[in-house]
């Protein structure tokens, strides 16, 4: 309930931009930082540890990104997947792009990477009748069990 009725988070108008600089990765699910982007819980996910890998800089497409912000990007989508098998073991991924807003991209000025864990009959009819998604656990659980797992994580599980 506390997700439903929580207000939406962050009430700006460069969110992915402004994220990184709140001051409180806990608050804001931000989970790691890296040298060009930073992977974050996504607020609104499709199935639990929903993550997003987002470049810093704000470009709206993969050719805007410079050579290191490219490589960067990559091997933080990889971390953000071990993180995901380590922590929560699912059975596959979605992982990809929207580009723009016919590709469904919801804030199409700034780049971001989904990484969706998947388990097997994890598919049901709430998405799909109700635009309504069902998470077994609460964000900030999650954001503490993957947070463990980080590379730069005090907790030193990974």
């Amino acid at each position: 309930m506390e997700y439903v009725e929580a207000p939406k988070f962050p009430e700006s108008a460069h969110p992915f931009r402004d994220l990184p600089n709140s001051g409180d990765d806990e608050d804001t699910y931000l989970l790691h930082r890296s040298g060009f982007s930073y992977l974050v819980l996504n607020r609104y996910p499709y199935n639990a540890g929903h993550l997003l890998a987002i470049p810093f800089r704000e470009v709206s497409d993969l050719s805007e990104l410079e050579e290191p912000e490219r490589a960067d990007l990559m091997n933080l989508i990889i971390l953000g997947k071990e993180i995901l098998e380590a922590a929560i073991r699912p059975d596959g991924f979605n992982i990809g792009f929207n580009l723009g807003k016919a590709g469904g991209a919801g804030l199409p000025e700034h780049l971001h990477c989904h990484i969706v864990p998947r388990w097997e009959g994890d598919t049901n009819f709430m998405p799909v009748l109700g635009d309504t998604r069902v998470l077994p656990a609460s964000m900030h659980a999650m954001w503490k069990r993957l947070r463990a797992r980080c590379p730069d994580s005090p907790e030193g599980e990974h």
